[in-house]
């Protein structure tokens, strides 16, 4: 068995002492830096901190909205068809997308400033058109105002409400938030078994309360 020399023992003691002397030194040295940190200093790290985390949920929310929607336009535009927006774009935005109004445009029945909602149809109607006529067209997810509403739905049945039970189509995707795929549910729905009362709607995938309380005044099973 090998044996270390008097020198060699010292050498290695003297090596071993300065190790720990410097690991010794650093922790000693970061505890008086933090000691020496002002609470002012701690305060703007704080701050950078909240900084931080602001900014990123800053980013999350702009990462969300930004992502690309389909929506078709048509009626009073002078290039109608389908378009390419932002999440958060409004029907002004889509009217200058698809070349701008036309000068029969009725802009007094419509909401320029209402945000678009992917695969939404919207129609811009004509000075004097007759709103009855848009029964027959896709969904305008509630395009037009509350009393343009009424008008579109007077022809429903004799109390101007839509029959859930025997209207068409395209008479369903006129109302608020109702569009093609919802409308076939409810087609698919009352083939099965007829709705007994307005509120059993609510029992078509996709209509959850915030959409029956939407369209509820204006729909009927009688």
């Amino acid at each position: 068995m090998y044996s270390f020399t008097k020198r060699e023992q010292i050498v290695i003691l003297v090596i071993a002492f300065l190790v720990i002397s410097i690991f010794g030194y650093k922790l000693i040295l970061a505890d008086k830096i933090n000691e020496i940190k002002s609470p002012k200093i701690l305060e703007i790290e704080n701050k950078l901190d909240e900084t931080e985390a602001l900014m990123a949920a800053v980013d999350s929310e702009t990462a969300e909205e930004d992502y690309i929607i389909m929506v078709h336009i048509s009626g009073q535009v002078n290039n109608p068809g389908l378009l390419e927006l932002k999440n958060g774009d409004r029907i002004n935005d889509a009217a200058e997308l698809a070349g701008g109004l036309k000068e029969e445009a009725d802009i007094d029945r419509i909401n320029l400033a209402r945000k678009v909602q992917d695969e939404e149809k919207i129609y811009i109607p004509k000075i004097g058109e007759n709103l009855e006529a848009i029964e027959t067209m896709e969904s305008t997810n509630n395009l037009f105002s509350d009393a343009s509403l009424e008008s579109i739905t007077s022809s429903g049945n004799s109390s101007g409400k839509i029959n859930i039970n025997t209207c068409t189509k395209e008479s369903l995707i006129t109302l608020p938030g109702i569009g093609e795929v919802t409308a076939g549910k409810i087609i698919a729905y009352r083939e099965e078994s007829k709705f007994q009362e307005i509120e059993d709607i609510v029992k078509v995938s996709g209509i959850g309360d915030k959409k029956f309380a939407a369209i509820k005044d204006l729909i009927s099973v009688k």
